[in-house]
Parts: structure tokens; sequence; C-alpha cells
């Protein structure tokens, strides 16, 4: 049982990890090719198209489920089975310094194929919530649950907070929680896409969640536990929604068409991530962990073979995208005004699906690679 037990976390995981990989390769092609089609935060359902909404929609769970994963991962270091516990600081803190540093070199760059403007995006913000557990994860398990609960659940009062950018404190919140440039008196200039604040809840309650992996907990009551979680983030999710209360700055409301109304329902600001929108991506997340635990298949182990080797998947998507769209430019000009684009959603996710295809050889060589490999910044990838 113990080894099945480990089999099914390292699939149910790097499965689900997978998937959001190839969800976001999804979302990154389209805005590559069909950026001239503008998609706001929180969108705008009266310009924006249904299928746009929902492709866009379905990549919101990329970022925080990714981020809840990095902290269950950090307490499976912490904790491996059938070995001596041993600390995940060292860890979590190489990690995150390298991954913050990819972000602003090699990175940075493949989004447009130069340096101009610094955009700290995701993996400024998963590094960042690296380092944050790093410097935490001596507490007691449940102190860190607590400190991320009362992140997730409070930053949303702070939304009302601002400041001028002549304020001493203007960056600081800039990086925590307004998203904007950064003031550096014209030395560089400096976007922050992902104000970290509610990711650093996120990591905290990854690392609690984790210890349900534990080789003394059966899959029957992992799987309830799972199912609790995504149940009650729903739940609390359709009340907090439902009355407009709390939870999210924009308020639904009632429309012309039950399309358009469900639509203004499941509309959530993700810069930063509301409390709405963490509990609508994790409850999907927290019963898909179940999901693929349950159900080995063909389709995990490819999955799994994308989510193995993360870090190297999502360099390589970038460049590849950034190849592409290049090579499409120098043949069709900018034919969507400043932009190359195409002119239907449905050659987003096509692209997406031949080039899922194209990279998956290239993903599975170097997961064999770094298994085989004794060099530790390969382990980074």
């Amino acid at each position: 049982m113990k080894t099945q037990n480990i089999k099914y976390r390292i699939t149910s995981i790097d499965a689900l990890r997978g998937l959001v990989m190839l969800i976001m390769l999804v979302d990154h092609v389209r805005e590559r090719v069909f950026l001239h089609a503008q998609v706001l935060d929180p969108m705008d359902i009266s310009t924006t198209n249904t299928g746009l909404f929902f492709t866009r929609l379905s990549a919101h769970i990329c970022a925080p489920v990714f981020i809840f994963l990095t902290g269950l991962s950090a307490w499976l270091y912490e904790n491996p089975n059938n070995k001596p516990k041993r600390s995940a600081r060292a860890f979590l803190f190489k990690r995150g310094l390298f991954i913050i540093v990819l972000e602003i070199t090699i990175i940075n760059f493949s989004w447009f194929g130069y340096y101009e403007t610094l955009y700290l995006q995701v993996m400024w913000a998963i590094g960042l919530s690296m380092l944050f557990l790093a410097a935490i994860i001596k507490l007691p398990n449940i102190y860190i649950a607590l400190i991320g609960g009362v992140i997730i659940f409070g930053h949303n009062a702070l939304s009302g907070i601002e400041f001028n950018s002549n304020d001493w404190f203007y960056n600081i919140w800039t990086i925590l929680h307004d998203r904007g440039m950064l003031n550096t008196n014209n030395f560089a200039n400096i976007k922050v896409s992902y104000p970290v604040l509610p990711w650093l809840g996120l990591i905290c309650i990854g690392y609690f969640s984790g210890s349900i992996y534990n080789q003394n907990i059966k899959p029957n009551q992992r799987f309830k536990i799972l199912r609790i979680v995504s149940i009650s983030c729903l739940g609390l999710l359709v009340i907090l929604r439902g009355f407009n209360f709390y939870g999210e700055t924009l308020a639904w409301k009632t429309q012309d068409t039950i399309t358009k109304t469900i639509m203004s329902f499941l509309n959530y600001t993700k810069y930063p991530p509301s409390l709405d929108f963490l509990l609508f991506t994790m409850a999907i997340g927290t019963y898909l962990l179940v999901i693929f635990e349950k159900y080995e298949s063909k389709t995990t182990d490819i999955l799994k073979t994308f989510g193995g080797s993360p870090m190297f998947f999502y360099v390589l998507h970038l460049y590849v995208l950034l190849a592409l769209y290049n090579i499409l430019l120098v043949i069709f000009g900018k034919n969507k005004g400043n932009y190359f684009g195409v002119d239907n959603l449905w050659l987003v996710w096509l692209i997406a699906v031949i080039l899922s295809f194209l990279m998956y050889l290239p993903v599975k060589k170097f997961g064999e690679y770094k298994r085989k490999s004794k060099s530790k910044w390969i382990k980074y990838f």
C-alpha cells in the first residue's frame, strides 16, 4: 500500500501540473496570435465574446494551482516517505532565487525578443512565494496555515488602499497588492504584473495541505478531505458571490441572456487574485487531484510527462511561441493593426494542440535526462 501511495501521489500531482501547463499554453498562444482581441482584468463581458471569455477563464486555474502545488511539493520534500524529515528552507530559498533570476533574464526576453520593460509576472510571484515560505517554514504548520488563511481571506479588505507614485510605500504596495509600474526614478521600466500578497497566502495553504499525502493517510481518506475542501470552496464562493458580499470588487449582475449572466458571475479579478478567484480555481484544482489519483490512464501518463519538467516546458514553449510569431510576422505581416493575428479563436486552440504534440518528445527526453543527471541545477527544471 505504501508503494502504491507513493506512485499515486506523484502521478496525481504531476498530472495536474501537466494539465495546467497545457492550459497555459493555450492562453499564451492566444496572447501571441489573438492579442488584437484585448482581454481586460476583470474581463469586459460587453465586448468579450463567449468563446474568448471561457478560453481566458480556463487559464485562470493555472497560476493558483501551480503555486498551491509548489507549497504542497515543499512539504513532500521536507517529509520524504520512509526517510527522516529534512529542512526545505534551503531548497525553497535557492529555487526561489533561481526562478526570479530566470524571470528577469531569459523569460522576460522571450516575450518580445528584446529588453525594454521588465515585466514581473507569474515566475516572479512563484519565486517570491518560495522565499516567503522559506522564511516562515520553521513555524508550526498550523501557524503557517493561519498566516495563509488570513492573507487569502483578508486581502480583499485592502482593495481601497492606494498610494501616490511619490509615496515611500508606493513600490512596496505595488509589489504586494496594486498592479502597476514601479517608481525607479527613470532608472528602468519595471512593471509588476503579478502583485504577490495573495500568492504568499496560497503557497502557505499548499504547504499545510501536504500532510494529506503522508504515507499513513489512505487514498480514500485523502479523497474525502479533498472533496470536502473542493465543495467548501464552491459553497463559500456561491454565498459570497451570490450576495456580492465580499471577495470580489466587481459585482455580478443579471444580464439579458443566461450565458451573459453566468459570465458575469464567473468574472473575477486575477491581478491580484480576489478571494472569489481563489475559491473558484481551488475548488476545481483540489477536485482534479482526486480524479487524477483515482483514474490513472495513458492520458495521465502524458500529463505527468509535461508536469514532471514544468520549468523546462515553460521556457521552451515561450521561445517556441516567440519564434513562431516572428515567422508568421515575416510571412503575413501585421494584419491586425500593430499585430499579426488569426481571425478565429478555434485556430488558437488548434495551434496549441499542434505545439503540445511537437513539444512532448523534447519534454519527455529532458525528463529522462533530469532523472539520470547528477547535476543539481538540472533538477531545478
